[in-house]
Parts: structure tokens; sequence; C-alpha cells
């Protein structure tokens, strides 16, 4: 089967200019390439056409020879001008490479840095989770947490020299970029320099206490400040409280992931808290003051009106939980749980007694319990009709 023409399977012209080339072949490539059609072996096929076009054009030696001999230039092995022989480098290391576009889209995620002199090694992030009281979170507090975790070597300042310099040659093995390249099939993988670790040079003088790394592994304390409002779940970042970086770089990050114990009274809803208050029957009844306590360890005092049904809720504004990064508070609700009395003695059970005769020869005491036995009523009734 004839090969489809380079510009045609790039879909440019002829005098397209070198910005043209490298806009379709972008296009095109992030379109098929096969992290994004896996196990699609049409897609894998055309990300091959595409990138060795590409490899060719983008190339004014391989370029000038495919347009005066087309194919038969690259034939045989690659023999043609140039020295094509049909391998393509998706590491990043040419102009316009698909480790390029890789690169200019997600350079910043998880620290990726391209470029000369290798990476710095930025220590790595941590986490620590904490667990704080419901009254902790409303008024903020402090929590001193110990972790494992590596700091910049004292001997060496942190610098993994001996004489504190960081003397250091260009790694041999990677050439000073701190990556190393590998051909795995049709791909050019490129790695981490397995011999200075990414850093691109190698200490000449290596410290004895690190050696070399410029870290050790200590456990530290550190206190960490809870702002009031915060909420279960709550992620706090410490920026450069993680892990040292070697050699002087820069350190990692700490996330303290802050839980909020179960409070036995109060529930919590955003800026607002729920408080369950039971009742006796009398005092739902007859109604009266009922006096509960606040989160900030003040009391408050709920008037009670007489009828109140389990159920019903009554608010006290400003009681409720403190506003992150604010002076405001919520509000404290109130719900009413009326209680039916049990093990009654037997005065107890004569006046509740008589209270039922009365309520039932007056028909006036119980208004839900009236309207719902009127509906029994009328539905017997047409039901029997």
């Amino acid at each position: 089967m004839a090969k489809q023409d380079y510009y045609a399977t790039l879909g440019v012209a002829r005098d397209a200019g070198a910005d043209d080339l490298k806009k379709a072949y972008r296009k095109l490539a992030m379109q098929f390439h096969p992290d994004r059609n896996p196990n699609d072996k049409k897609a894998e096929a055309r990300f091959k056409e595409v990138s060795e076009a590409y490899e060719v054009l983008k190339d004014e030696q391989k370029r000038a020879a495919y347009d005066r001999f087309g194919h038969a230039a690259f034939e045989n092995g690659g023999g043609g001008p140039g020295g094509f022989s049909g391998g393509f480098d998706f590491s990043g290391g040419g102009a316009g490479g698909l480790g390029d576009i890789f690169d200019q889209m997600f350079g910043d995620f998880m620290g990726n840095r391209r470029g000369g002199g290798g990476r710095t090694r930025a220590g790595a992030d941590l986490r620590q989770a904490v667990e704080i009281e419901l009254a902790e979170a409303f008024t903020g507090t402090k929590v001193n947490l110990r972790m494992p975790t590596r700091v910049a070597c004292e001997a060496c300042s942190g610098t993994g020299s001996e004489d504190k310099k960081a003397s250091a040659d260009a790694c041999a093995t990677c050439g000073g970029s701190g990556r190393v390249r590998a051909q795995q099939g049709f791909f050019l993988v490129e790695r981490t320099c397995p011999t200075c670790g990414g850093a691109g040079r190698i200490i000449r003088n290596p410290c004895r206490v690190c050696h070399g790394a410029g870290t050790v592994q200590r456990e530290r304390s550190l206190q960490v400040a809870i702002p009031a409002g915060v909420e279960d779940g709550t992620r706090i970042r410490l920026a450069g409280e993680g892990e040292a970086g070697g050699q002087g770089a820069a350190a990692g990050d700490l996330y303290v992931h802050v839980g909020i114990r179960p409070h036995p009274i109060f529930q919590r809803d955003g800026a607002n808290l729920l408080m369950r208050v039971p009742l006796r029957m009398s005092q739902a009844a007859l109604g009266g003051d009922v006096e509960v306590p606040s989160i900030d360890g003040s009391k408050a005092r709920v008037k009670i009106p007489p009828g109140t049904q389990t159920g019903d809720q009554f608010r006290l504004r400003g009681k409720g939980f403190s506003v992150l990064r604010s002076t405001a508070r919520g509000d404290l609700y109130i719900q009413v749980a009326v209680e039916t009395p049990q093990n009654l003695t037997r005065r107890q059970r004569e006046l509740l007694e008589e209270f039922e005769a009365e309520a039932v020869s007056n028909d006036k005491g119980h208004p839900d319990s009236e309207g719902f036995f009127a509906k029994v009523k009328e539905f017997f009734e047409g039901t029997r009709g």
C-alpha cells in the first residue's frame, strides 16, 4: 500500500511554513495519541503517520530531499539525505516534539520543570491528620504535631558537600541534564537519571553525615494554628513545611487535614448549631422557660409556649457557630422532643386517668387527634357506603 503524501497527512500546503507545520502536527498528535485512544489500532497507526510526516518536514534537509525524491529518499533503512531512519523522539528533545506539547500544557503540574542543568529535587509534600473538639473549632486552637520527615543536614547546611560549598561536577551518565533516554520499541522514553537522581550533578566531596543528599531523616515538632470556624474535613496548607529539598532545593508543603469529633449536645450545620431538648409532657402542655447551654460556654433561656409539640423549633440568634475568617456567628436552633412518662407512680397514674377522662369528655384538648379520628370516621363510613 502506497504511503500518503506527507503534506496531505498533516493537512498543509506544500509551501507551508514551520509554524503551520508545527500547529498542524500538534493538533493531530494530540487527537490520535495512544494515551487518548487506548486499544485503538487505527488511531495508533494514524499517530505514527503524523509523527513520521512531521519528523521529515520539520527538518530543512529532509524536507528538501522529500520534495525532490518523495518517499524514495528514505527507503532502505533511511539511507537518504539527513540519515532519517524512521525513529521519532517524543521526549521533547527536538523543537516542536510531542514532549514540548505536553510540557507547555502540563509543565508546572507536579513540579515538572525542563531545562538545562537538571531538575531541582524539591522536597516531598507531607500530610497529617488531626482531630479536635467542636468547642476548639469554634474558638480556634493550636495543635502540636510530631512527624518523621527529612530535614536539611546541619553538618553541611543542606548543601550535601563536606565543604558546605556544594562543589559538584556534571553527571557523566546524563551529561548534566538529569534525564536519560532509552529506546523502547517505537518510543524513546525519558527517565530520571539513576546516577544523580535528577540533579544533573555529582557532589565532589559528599558530606559524611548525609552522603551528599543534603537531607537527613529526623522527627520534627511543629505547632499548627487551627482558625476559628474551621469545618470538618478542612485542609490547611503550610507552604515550605514539608520535607526539605535535596542539596538546597525548595522544601515541600505540609497539608493538615482537620477532623472534628462529634459533640454530645450540639450538631453543626454550617454556621448554625442544632440542639435537641427533651421536655416533660407537663412542660410542653403548660409552657415555661428552659435553660440551655451555648457553644461559647454561656447559658441562654428559651421561652416554651403552652401546647408545644414534638418537632417544634425555636431559634436563638447569634448563638450558633463562628464563621471562618469573620466575626459573624450563626444561630442556635432548639428542637423540642416531648417525652412520654414511664414508670408512673400510683398518684401520677390517677392524675393522668383523670386528665384523660376530662379530655375525652371535653374533646378539645387534642386538636391533632380530633382531626385525625374525624378523618378515620369519614374513611370507614365511605368504605361501608
